[in-house]
């Protein structure tokens, strides 16, 4: 896995039917998608449940991108080498769930994962200036987890102040929550490369009719590229 700041759609499998799994993955990546991203929760972190290690094992044997795992569970230690065993590319922990986040990003590294670090809308930007040489990502999000298909919190001034943070260091800004075309583009210019999309990817789409997923993918790469210029 190659790093690169260049703007990367990764839609979220909330959104997909998921009585067809392995279909919706496929027809995503076919239209376009750059990453797959999974959430997970517990039904405790946040208030809903979804999928464990044997869903997300299942899931790999269909993703040929990259399989992007966000982990919105705690305790989160407990659960990272049987993700990573199921096959994901990404770890995706929250600065929130636990009190020894240095050691989660430590152990995600040390069960073969990159180590990604997500942060709630009402968690500064700064909690994590101190874990920047551990992570490969930091994710913003732009709801508060739990559900696909909120409305869109404004962390644009948050993903500046991160930016400014990370420099030079290979560590991806990713969004994730109410990205579309139109919130895209600021994002972007505040320095987001990776952008999660799930109900804004899926609409107007199926497994035997994907064309609208590789549209809305596109239409969001096009307007966040537009925005840099």
């Amino acid at each position: 896995m190659d790093f690169d700041r260049s703007i990367k759609i990764a839609p979220s499998i909330l959104s997909a039917d998921f009585a067809d799994f392995g279909r919706e993955i496929r027809a995503v990546e076919d239209q376009g998608a750059d990453w797959v991203h999974v959430d997970v929760m517990d039904g405790h972190f946040v208030p809903n449940i979804t999928f464990g290690p044997p869903a997300v094992a299942a899931f790999r044997k269909h993703v040929r991108t990259v399989m992007d795992v966000h982990l919105m569970i705690a305790p989160v230690d407990p659960y990272i080498d049987a993700f990573a065993r199921a096959g994901a590319d990404i770890i995706t922990a929250h600065v929130e769930a636990g009190p020894h986040i240095h050691r989660t990003l430590q152990a995600i590294r040390g069960a073969g994962a990159k180590a990604g670090v997500a942060l709630n809308p009402g968690t500064p930007a700064e909690s994590v200036e101190h874990l920047l040489d551990l992570a490969d990502l930091v994710c913003v999000m732009t709801v508060n987890p739990g559900f696909g298909g909120q409305k869109f919190i404004d962390m644009t001034d948050k993903v500046r102040r991160l930016h400014a943070m990370i420099g030079d260091r290979p560590v991806h800004i990713e969004i994730d929550g109410g990205v579309d075309p139109t919130t895209a583009p600021g994002l972007a210019r505040a320095g987001a490369d990776v952008l999660v999309a799930g109900s804004a990817v899926f609409r107007g789409g199926s497994v035997s009719n994907s064309a609208p997923y590789g549209e809305n993918i596109a239409a969001i790469r096009a307007a966040a590229q537009a925005a840099l210029g």
